[in-house]
């Protein structure tokens, strides 16, 4: 039935997500996802909704201006949508065009991949330095740019200094995608005043566990996000259902209850960290909720971790093959995990 699809169906090549099992008992450490529930308040939030019979307000008031709030911007620097793989690709079609290169590292989210084939939006592929960091001096120049900080799967953070120099050579779009910023680096929020070109992706299933909801929010300069509404509008006026739109601004209304997991995430990750270490792995440094783990023989690990009933996830290509990228979850899932990996490795 492939000769009914379009010539840029047959072309392309999908982004593949993690795997979502459906066994009891699985300790799931592969799709990055919260170790903890929503903040309570999130549930009183969706219990409220009543007219299911209307509409959505188009452009998700509530959401946007508790996403404003949070980020200390106006309402106007805020634009929402159906978690940030809907931002990124509308941001790509917003910014990019197909004549105009975009600076991208190469090892760090795929779908920015699968979005420049769809949109037809070249991609310049910078390598990444011995450490596993972004070369910043290989970003700059290129018309556009994207990149994730910290990024994935790596968990390498970037420095404020280093994402401005970028935005200072880019004359065109700079997106940040902070999917990972509440578990280390620093936002690059206070830079948006000074760099007009900077657009930051934001999404509310890793830091307020809302990744079955599907919620996310661009924080850039007005005009920028005039761009993003208008080929919203071009597609579908009412992209956000109401009971998320009530769900991400209680999430994101409760900060208290937002830097308590965070916090709790970011000191299992360094327990884990340490252990690993004292195992005699190599980690990489992480500012997210996850860490990206030399193994020996990794695919080995990654099939008997999965024996086992634990999942994380293994990139089988030339450049990660040798890593197996582990989610942080609760503590007792992570002594699981550690057990696990010493016997598989007989560290």
């Amino acid at each position: 039935m492939k000769t009914l699809w379009s010539k840029k169906a047959r072309a392309l090549t999908p982004y593949v997500a993690g795997e979502q099992p459906k066994l009891d008992n699985i300790v799931k450490l592969n799709t990055n996802e919260n170790a903890y529930p929503p903040s309570p308040k999130v549930f009183e939030a969706i219990h409220a909704v009543r007219a299911l019979q209307k509409y959505p307000p188009p452009d998700a008031d509530a959401f946007r201006a508790a996403a404003a709030e949070f980020c200390g911007v106006g309402e106007r620097n805020v634009f929402c949508a159906n978690g940030s793989d809907e931002a990124l690709a509308l941001c790509f079609q917003a910014f990019f065009d197909p004549d105009e290169p975009v600076a991208c590292p190469e090892v760090t989210y795929s779908f920015y991949r699968v979005w420049a084939q769809l949109y037809d939006i070249p991609l310049y592929s910078v390598p990444l330095k011995a450490d596993w960091t972004i070369d910043v001096q290989a970003m700059c120049g290129c018309r556009n740019a994207v990149f994730a900080n910290p990024n994935a799967p790596t968990g390498c953070v970037m420095s404020l200094e280093e994402i401005e120099q970028i935005a200072r050579s880019t004359p065109g779009v700079v997106i940040v995608d902070e999917a990972y910023i509440a578990f280390g680096g620093k936002t690059a929020l206070p830079l948006l005043d000074r760099h007009e070109n900077i657009v930051i992706v934001r999404t509310l299933s890793k830091s307020h566990a809302l990744a079955g909801m599907r919620a996310g929010y661009v924080v850039a300069h007005e005009q920028l996000i005039c761009a993003l509404q208008t080929v919203k509008d071009s597609f579908n006026s009412y992209p956000i259902d109401s009971v998320a739109q009530a769900a991400a601004a209680a999430a994101l209304a409760d900060r208290a209850y937002y830097e308590k997991t965070a916090g709790k995430i970011v000191a299992t990750r360094e327990r884990t960290v340490r252990a690993l270490t004292e195992m005699g792995a190599e980690v990489l440094p992480s500012g997210a909720n996850f860490i990206f783990v030399r193994c020996a023989d990794a695919k080995k690990t990654f099939l008997q971790l999965r024996e086992r009933g634990i999942i994380v996830r293994y990139f089988d290509s030339v450049l990660t093959r040798d890593f197996l990228r582990v989610t942080i979850g609760t503590d007792e899932q992570m002594e699981r995990f550690l057990a696990a990996f010493q016997e598989i490795n007989g560290r």
